[in-house]
């Protein structure tokens, strides 16, 4: 069973999702539908969070000194039920920008989703792995929506 937390470190999040709590505990539910979940609980936390705070966690961990648009920090502590699988921090100012040509939620969707695959061991270094990881994305996406 996957468990998400929900931070908000900027309130711009507040504007385009009014009850952002919610909005992640249906898709949780439809993610735990989708993957057939045990009773084994992976969690992560989610930070929607602002370009400033982005820019400071890119410099601070990958010594980029811009803003990103997601960021993943596995971690995999286990705890006895329990497996925490880390933190994904997402960009406000580039999600609200990409959805321009889309829908704010579903860019989001995309955001989230990304930042989970990294947290279960997807990567994207390689050709063959950016094209496995695309896919099982496309996947999750498609259930969740």
């Amino acid at each position: 069973m996957i468990k998400i937390h929900v931070a908000v470190g900027s309130s711009e999040w507040k504007k385009k999702i009014k009850n952002i709590k919610n909005y992640f505990k249906i898709k949780q539910r439809r993610l735990n539908n989708y993957l057939n979940s045990s009773k084994n609980i992976k969690e992560f936390t989610v930070l929607l969070t602002s370009n400033p705070k982005m820019k400071s966690l890119n410099y601070k961990f990958r010594g980029i000194n811009k803003p990103t648009d997601v960021l993943s920090f596995p971690l995999k502590i286990k705890l006895k039920s329990k497996n925490y699988l880390g933190d994904i921090a997402i960009s406000y100012e580039i999600v609200n920008k990409r959805s321009k040509k889309s829908l704010f939620e579903h860019e989001l969707d995309k955001m989230w989703i990304h930042g989970y695959l990294h947290l279960i061991g997807y990567n994207h270094v390689k050709n063959v792995d950016f094209k496995k990881m695309s896919k099982k994305e496309n996947l999750i996406f498609k259930q969740l929506n």
